[in-house]
């Protein structure tokens, strides 16, 4: 076990797997198979009425999310709605929101009731800023169904929705009370679902936990199949580290920073894209970008750098980008919610697992970092 990852495991064969985030705002993160009457029992006593945030595809799970709730009677009878969203990023948007809050209008939602996300991660990021925003907070329970929700968006307690100048530009801090990461919810993904969302596992073998790195190297098609210990092992290390990130710093303060590597570029790729390509796909270029960067700039060696590649493309994941676009990419950079005062800073690597912040790069060395990536 990772000696910065804490967690404790019911069984050897990691059956039920608990991580818990510490600080002000305390909660678990459970992982197991068929684990999902949990939900029930992470909403506090008082709860009397539930908003379940679904996208299409999930609608029946979802139904079902809902009856195992209601069978659920210890803490006297609740009622459960089910809010059906658009899918992916469409999701993410302010009307889709206020479509939630209309629903829990209606239904006289109070201070003490709840919402679950249940979905990727476009999905709990809605779901997180409508419980956060509705009477000023309230309780939230976040159930991620696949690999991106799971190791990144459900755990942190960032949440946000897009504006037309860019990703996640508007949201709140708002930790769930809980988040319930069923394994067999992921079962069901294309290899192409599990492997885009992989990328942020990656992410975390870069900058905290070489192991995950390992894996890949071992088996790549192991490694993203949510079937084998293999993944288990790879997906809990990177809970894991993010985790212990969020609980010393909940507010994106100081260390928590080290969490957007590839991210800068990713998402003004992402948004190039009006969110076409998928989160990780983006990430995937963008972690490649500033593994040349910090190349560039006398942090990081050859072998280290060669490797970002080497891992990423194992997996499938791109790793280029147009290169006619990189003008369009830096104007949205120097609006990402990163950016400090208008200074872009990036987080680069001195070696793998040793991440640093890069401020206020000079334009000609973002631009040779961009043509490794060009295409």
């Amino acid at each position: 076990m990772d000696e910065r990852t804490s967690m404790s495991t019911e069984q050897q064969d990691g059956e039920i797997t608990t991580i818990p985030v510490t600080g002000t705002d305390a909660y678990d993160i459970t992982i197991g198979r068929d684990v999902l009457d949990h939900v029930s029992a992470a909403l506090a006593p008082s709860v009397r009425k539930v908003l379940v945030v679904h996208p299409p595809t999930l609608a029946d799970r979802a139904a079902q999310l809902r009856d195992r709730i209601l069978a659920d009677t210890a803490n006297g009878p609740r009622e459960v709605l089910l809010a059906e969203i658009p899918d992916a990023e469409q999701g993410k948007r302010i009307e889709v929101a206020q479509f939630c809050w209309q629903i829990m209008g209606q239904a006289d939602f109070t201070r003490t009731d709840a919402v679950v996300g249940y979905g990727g991660g476009a999905v709990t990021d809605l779901a997180g800023f409508v419980a956060a925003t509705w009477l000023r907070g309230v309780q939230l329970v976040q159930v991620p169904t696949t690999v991106l929700g799971l190791v990144d968006a459900a755990v942190g307690g960032k949440t946000g929705i897009n504006t037309n100048e860019g990703k996640n530009l508007v949201g709140a801090f708002w930790a769930p009370r809980a988040v319930i990461g069923d394994l067999d919810e992921l079962s069901s993904l294309s290899r192409n679902e599990a492997t885009a969302g992989f990328a942020e596992v990656v992410k975390a073998g870069f900058i905290w936990s070489p192991e995950i790195l390992d894996i890949v190297e071992a088996d790549p098609s192991r490694a993203v199949d949510p079937l084998t210990p293999e993944f288990r092992r790879a997906v809990e290390l990177a809970i894991g580290m993010k985790a212990r990130v969020v609980s010393e710093d909940f507010r994106e303060a100081g260390q928590r920073e080290i969490l957007n590597y590839g991210h800068t570029l990713g998402h003004a790729i992402e948004h190039a894209e009006r969110y076409r390509w998928r989160h990780g796909a983006a990430i995937s270029v963008g972690m490649l970008f500033a593994a040349e960067l910090s190349r560039l700039a006398g942090r990081l060696d050859d072998a280290a750098a060669d490797r970002h590649r080497t891992v990423l493309e194992s997996l499938g994941l791109p790793t280029s980008y147009r290169a006619g676009a990189w003008q369009t990419l830096l104007a949205t950079m120097q609006r990402d919610k990163k950016s400090r005062g208008g200074t872009l800073r990036f987080i680069v690597l001195d070696d793998i697992a040793k991440p640093t912040v890069l401020q206020a790069p000079d334009e000609s060395l973002l631009f040779a970092a961009y043509q490794e990536v060009a295409e």
